[in-house]
């Protein structure tokens, strides 16, 4: 399919920004509050977090066809997963202002801010797994409508999540070898579950073809010409299609940027001295996120939906 500039951004900046908000949710909410309670600290992870959130949401407005009905995404709830998405999202801003507030205004992660906290963690992984849930429950979409979607979506939002609070914790002075352990171990669990979707993708037939489509198992189907003179909308949003050859340098640059280069940098980090490994930890989280917005874009690229096979694709 055509990868959307709009919504690629939206899928990385969002779930790079929900997963950090689950992690520091989840951190207040832990006993003991466990991330610093320093009022500076709130104020800059959350406004990173409800940055990247609210850039990624608003990009994905702007992508639809008439941006000012974008309020009518939140009354097909009971069917659409788009609406959903939407309804998740607008929910998760109430605990996360209630977080913010005790946390920045009034200094405190005890109570009813801890509670926050919980809340707007769990809010932000179910908008995340609703995102997921868009493209996942695509039937004509082979590379989407499988068992990896969900779950990759999920974890690409903790681990870019553990990497941006990993490299804040160090740039206010207060990281540990925990911080970029569990990041290294989350960066891990992403690299070996995208390994497993591609394999899964180029292994898998396609869910049809032009024999099984007209019946005629037999044989080779191929259209006699096109069923249009110029290229329509079908063509330009469902026909893309990417080189096998760019897509193994693509894909290697995933592989690098996202995965390999943020995990040398985190493992350097357990050698490095104290100002070292602040500069590792923030170009790994660079890193990641360039990697991510490269492998948005083929996880659009690579997308063929069964309506191309009218046009003889």
């Amino acid at each position: 399919m055509h990868p959307a500039y709009s919504i690629i951004f939206f899928t990385t900046a969002s779930g790079a920004g929900y997963g950090l908000l689950a992690l520091l949710g989840l951190g207040v909410a832990a006993p003991g509050a466990i991330l610093p309670e320093g009022r500076a600290f709130g104020l800059v992870s959350l406004g990173l977090a409800i940055g990247l959130v609210s850039a990624g949401l608003l990009s994905s407005a702007w992508h639809l066809g008439r941006p000012e009905r974008a309020l009518w995404a939140f009354t097909q709830w009971r069917s659409s997963w788009l609406s959903r998405e939407a309804v998740a999202a607008a929910s998760t801003y109430l605990p996360t202002a209630a977080l913010a507030a005790g946390w920045v205004l009034l200094g405190r992660l005890d109570g009813w801010v801890a509670l926050s906290g919980f809340l707007a963690a769990t809010g932000a992984l179910i908008t995340v797994c609703m995102t997921a849930m868009i493209y996942a429950s695509l039937r004509p979409i082979a590379q989407w409508h499988n068992r990896f979607t969900l779950p990759a979506y999920l974890v690409f939002s903790i681990m870019s999540g553990f990497v941006l609070l990993n490299a804040l914790l160090w740039i206010f002075g207060v990281g540990s070898p925990w911080t970029f352990s569990l990041a290294l171990l989350a960066i891990l669990a992403g690299w070996l579950i995208k390994i497993a979707a591609w394999r899964s993708v180029d292994a898998s037939a396609p869910p049809a073809s032009a024999n099984t489509a007209t019946g005629l198992p037999g044989g080779t189907v191929r259209s006699l010409e096109w069923p249009h003179t110029e290229e329509n909308y079908l063509l330009k949003e469902m026909g893309y299609r990417v080189a096998r050859k760019h897509t193994r340098r693509l894909r290697g640059i995933v592989h690098l940027l996202a995965f390999a280069l943020p995990s040398f940098l985190l493992a350097l980090c357990l050698v490095l001295p104290a100002p070292a490994v602040l500069v590792a930890s923030v170009l790994a989280a660079f890193s990641q996120l360039a990697g991510l917005l490269v492998e948005r874009w083929l996880f659009f690229a690579e997308a063929r939906h069964t309506v191309t096979l009218y046009y003889g694709y």
